[in-house]
């Protein structure tokens, strides 16, 4: 049986390069709608728009050539395949740029003045008051930081209180705050 090469780059294309560009193109819009979704929840009314005109530019793109070619399965698989990793890589995108800002609510049954010198000698405001848990006294500390300092602060709470229960929420926008300068770790270390 003689295989024409016309074939052969035909069906090359049809069952392997059309559906990776699919698969490609699901993975760049998924992942740009993902990060244009945390965009609209911190109110970027400039990013937001600009990551829709791309993530739907991207899409029209790949679902024309699926309905062009509604006979081939394999650019279905392709589709929902780069759907699926379009997710994981904004996810984990969006969690390596860290924007925005956070409220961490830290509650400790131990007494809580190191914690509170620990975290104001880091730069960090806060807020605290005693308050009463279920079964006994507790403190709450409150501190809006920056996404990007999440780390340190927990750090600082594992070091000084390690049983400390601590929850971290999204903040829209804030009005004013003291967010940490840079600081010298010597500095913090010696607790000037």
């Amino acid at each position: 049986m003689i295989i024409s090469d016309n074939f052969i780059d035909t069906s090359f294309f049809t069952y392997f390069l059309l559906p990776f560009l699919i698969f490609i193109s699901r993975i760049m819009d998924v992942t740009i709608g993902t990060i244009r979704i945390v965009m609209v929840s911190k109110g970027q009314k400039f990013y937001a728009p600009l990551l829709g005109f791309f993530e739907i530019l991207i899409w029209l793109l790949a679902i024309s050539r699926i309905f062009e070619n509604l006979d081939n399965w394999v650019c279905y698989i392709a589709y929902a395949a780069g759907f699926a990793a379009g997710n994981y890589i904004g996810l984990i995108l969006e969690e390596r740029l860290a924007m925005g800002i956070v409220k961490i609510q830290i509650i400790t049954r131990k007494n809580a003045s190191e914690l509170i010198v620990n975290l104001k000698n880091a730069g960090y405001g806060i807020t605290y008051h005693a308050a009463k848990g279920g079964t006994e006294e507790v403190s709450i500390i409150y501190s809006i930081i920056k996404r990007t300092e999440i780390q340190k602060v927990e750090n600082i709470v594992k070091e000084t209180n390690p049983k400390a229960f601590y929850s971290i929420e999204d903040v829209k926008s804030v009005s004013h705050g003291v967010f940490p300068v840079k600081m010298n770790t010597k500095r913090w270390r010696k607790g000037k």
